[in-house]
């Protein structure tokens, strides 16, 4: 499982002829699953993302999590994470979970964070969306499950 974790003041996405709500200060994160990933590695996952101290604190080290920050988190389903390009110039997503399968993960995934923390926004899967953000800072932080040893 890998999610792509942007701290951001604003992010919102459209699908389907609308648009979910502005988020304000918070999380925009791109979820994605490989094809050996379990519900195992959902809840570990969610922790870790959760309780990730990327939030300045009154010194401006990153020492607040985003429940301590109150932020929202933003969710987007995103199988393109597991592009792979190194063969020729057209990425390959082989490595990418089949939708079904990733489509429970995520949906169960949402649900662990929406028990989780106070507000949760969510992007539409298998939908062609458009999602806006204002990146604070820039903070962008890739978290894999693999790396993480969970």
């Amino acid at each position: 499982m890998r999610v792509l974790v942007q701290r951001v003041k604003d992010s919102w996405v459209e699908f389907d002829g609308q648009s979910t709500p502005k988020s304000g200060p918070g999380l925009l994160c791109l979820v994605g699953f490989a094809p050996e990933d379990s519900p195992a590695v959902l809840e570990p996952m969610a922790s870790k993302l959760l309780y990730l101290r990327v939030f300045e604190d009154q010194a401006g080290k990153m020492n607040i999590s985003l429940g301590e920050h109150g932020g929202t988190l933003v969710l987007v389903p995103q199988f393109t994470l597991y592009a792979d390009c190194r063969k020729g110039r057209r990425p390959s997503f082989n490595t990418a979970m089949e939708p079904v399968e990733a489509r429970r993960l995520f949906e169960a995934f949402q649900q662990i964070c929406r028990e989780n923390t106070h507000s949760v926004i969510s992007g539409s899967f298998g939908a062609d969306m458009k999602v806006h953000l204002v990146n604070d800072g820039p903070v962008t932080i890739m978290l894999d499950s693999r790396e993480l040893n969970l």
